[in-house]
């Protein structure tokens, strides 16, 4: 299987540990590099540096590093260019900004808000803002959804040149807040929405955070785990409740009324994975090993199914789709790792 050969349409790597946060490397020079955080429900927990090796077709583990607690969710820097470090951050306990190296992977900083305390509300997401990539956004289980600053100098010897401030802090929601998301509208900058324990979802702008917009709420008002926004159209984004079998599209521009829902799933979703080249194709998987594709160009009219279907070998945790390399997925389910050629 050399690079003149036909490339597999599938990759396996096999981690010591169960699998559940992930990423795809986003820096033009390391294409098939992801990072892997495990789920021990302990204190002592993992990352893991993993890339597939040109030459032999396989996964090697390049590095691994001590995260406490299980990583809720893990990104690289979303640097397309190659010119800021090769940072990569976690929440957790707090947020970190780790520096990768090829011999090392070093915390450049913990970001933690609640200065005066010992006590600190775990974060259950964050994200990292694609337009100013040293702007991120942190959601918790304290209601609140803080912005953080970054900045990133030159090395200058050991010296560790990456620090961060917290820019606003919010209260968000009702209850805790489960996910963030800057959307790419007005610049994408300036705009992020949230999901919470109180089934709304919830637009802000950091021009003007005296109010908020909800978008959609839960007819049950069960709470809202995750969103997604669409990567090519802002005015649309995609989320799900807990224990729920479907994923709820939105329009920003019509709130409250989900223009399309997408329920082929037989067990709970647990992923949500927008493609990074078209607007209309959307990857969701679940508790039911599935991991299905669906054209909604048709929107509003109902989609009944998905364009594509792939079964993977148990409950699948997490799905995340190559922003720089639009035909590849990579889905986590027990200790596993795959990546699907689409």
């Amino acid at each position: 299987m050399s690079l003149h050969g036909k490339r597999k349409e599938i990759y396996k790597y096999d981690a010591p540990w169960t699998v559940y946060a992930m990423s795809w490397s986003i820096r033009p020079d390391k294409r098939f590099r992801l990072a892997l955080g495990s789920f021990v429900e302990e204190y002592n927990n993992k990352v893991q540096l993993v890339g597939l090796e040109e030459e032999s077709s396989e996964f090697v583990c390049r590095n691994t590093f001590d995260h406490p607690y299980p990583t809720t969710k893990i990104m690289w820097i979303p640097d397309t260019k190659g010119v800021y470090p090769d940072l990569l951050a976690t929440s957790g306990d707090y947020l970190r900004i780790w520096r990768v190296s090829d011999t090392e992977t070093r915390l450049e900083c913990l970001l933690n808000n609640n200065k005066n305390s010992d006590f600190c509300a775990p974060l259950t997401s964050f994200d990292w803002n694609e337009v100013d990539p040293n702007l991120l956004g942190t959601s918790s289980i304290d209601t609140t959804c803080t912005i953080w600053g970054l900045e990133t100098g030159q090395v200058l010897g050991r010296v560790n040149l990456v620090s961060g401030h917290v820019k606003t802090q919010l209260i968000a929601h009702d209850k805790e807040v489960y996910d963030i998301a800057f959307s790419r509208a007005g610049g994408g900058r300036d705009m992020f929405a949230s999901v919470g324990a109180d089934g709304s979802v919830r637009m802000f702008d950091l021009r003007h955070l005296e109010h908020s917009t909800i978008i959609y709420e839960d007819p049950q008002r069960h709470p809202l785990l995750r969103l997604c926004w669409n990567k090519q159209d802002p005015n649309y984004l995609a989320t799900m409740a807990m224990d729920g079998m479907e994923v709820v599209i939105l329009d920003v521009r019509v709130p409250c009324t989900p223009v399309a829902r997408l329920n082929n799933h037989r067990a709970c979703v647990n992923g949500i994975a927008w493609a990074p080249h078209s607007s209309c194709h959307i990857c969701t998987a679940a508790d039911d090993h599935q991991a299905l594709i669906w054209d909604i160009q048709q929107m509003p009219r109902a989609i009944d199914d998905p364009i594509l279907a792939y079964t993977a070998e148990g409950e699948i945790n997490n799905v995340q789709w190559a922003c720089t390399q639009p035909d590849w997925i990579a889905i986590c389910y027990n200790n596993c790792l795959e990546i699907l050629r689409v």
